[in-house]
């Protein structure tokens, strides 16, 4: 069984093997990168460019609102508290009607 000095040991040792490997397939990497660049006629400035965002979609109209603090609800999803508490407290939906 190995000692806790010769684990460290090697554990240093593994540590300096895997910085000098990724030091070198960096480097390779780069050097790849770099000439597929030449073959192409591409500059870093080619690689910045993004591709163009996704259309935003339009909000829905509000088909509800609270005339007391003008707060509205689209109809869509989960009711609001403030739908919710107005009904319960006698309201009908149509009243909050746009």
């Amino acid at each position: 069984m190995a000692s806790l000095k010769d684990l460290l040991a090697q554990r240093a040792a593994l540590d300096e093997q895997i910085s000098q490997t990724k030091d070198r397939e960096r480097a390779e990497a780069i050097a790849k990168v770099k000439s597929l660049m030449d073959d192409y006629g591409l500059t870093a400035a080619d690689l910045s460019t993004r591709a163009p965002k996704a259309a935003k979609t339009s909000k829905v109209a509000a088909k509800y609102r609270n005339q007391a603090t003008g707060e509205t609800w689209s109809g869509r999803g989960l009711q609001p508290k403030w739908l919710k508490a107005a009904i319960s407290s006698g309201a009908s939906l149509t009243d909050f009607h746009v």
